[in-house]
């Protein structure tokens, strides 16, 4: 595996992926010649149970895949997200100080948000919304929900740029003058179906966005006294915690 620049790794940790999802989820059915093998039949009189012996093998090992792929998934899925926010934090790490993660803030209309990852620079603060899927993902800027295609798997989620705007709006509320910019993360092996739009990125673009971010023409004057207002605005007790998610099992 290849390193390039922070915050990125080479085109074989991508295509890696993908193959060792495939080869855990397919554990049980490589398995199943030798298991079958065991299946020979056995003359007991009228019938044998050497046949019975074998559909119940295939039979239980088709459910053993089922059941060890759904399991697989979901390990692969959080170790994946794990990474993907670690790799995330890395990069903004290398090209800058005033970084927050998992911040919960006032809402810009009540309730609370939780801003996943932000980086502040002089030339504005970038709110990033971090999302963890695979396969082929399609949405407009404007549209309401987002479909994704990942093998026999498809679905709908809501557009997490429409999402992300409202935690962008809890920012400004804080931070007054200082441009806040709504950046999208897709974290995982995920392919766009057409053109997405300019504030939605895969995690390999993400190095590249974030020093351009950071090159950009001075728009904070004090970037200490915006960085201390942002902090000051932080709800960090528990009680904060638990309001925030039941505001989000209740909607």
């Amino acid at each position: 595996m290849t390193r390039g620049k922070a915050g990125t790794r080479g085109p074989g940790y991508d295509a890696l992926m993908p193959i060792l999802r495939t080869l855990l989820t397919g554990l049980p059915l490589v398995a199943l010649p030798a298991m079958a093998a065991d299946g020979t039949p056995v003359p007991t009189g009228i019938t044998g149970i050497g046949p019975s012996a074998f559909v119940f093998t295939v039979a239980g090992a088709l459910l053993a895949t089922l059941l060890f792929r759904a399991l697989t998934r979901r390990a692969t899925d959080a170790a994946g997200r794990l990474l993907g926010r670690w790799r995330i934090r890395r990069t903004l790490r290398a090209h800058g100080r005033h970084v927050l993660h998992d911040a919960i803030l006032p809402g810009a209309y009540g309730g609370l948000a939780r801003i996943d990852h932000a980086l502040l620079t002089t030339g504005g603060l970038l709110c990033i919304r971090a999302v963890h899927g695979h396969g082929k993902v399609t949405g407009g800027q404007d549209d309401a929900q987002w479909a994704y295609v990942d093998g026999a798997r498809r679905g709908r989620f809501l557009n997490p740029l429409i999402q992300n705007e409202g935690r962008v709006r809890a920012l400004r509320k804080v931070l007054g003058d200082t441009p806040v910019l709504n950046l999208v993360v897709f974290t995982g092996t995920v392919e766009f179906g057409g053109t997405p739009p300019a504030n939605v990125i895969t995690i390999g673009r993400l190095a590249e966005r974030v020093a351009r971010h950071a090159a950009a023409p001075r728009a904070v004057d004090d970037i200490d006294t915006a960085w201390s207002r942002l902090l000051d605005a932080r709800l960090t007790s528990e009680d904060a915690r638990k309001d925030f998610a039941a505001q989000i099992s209740f909607s």
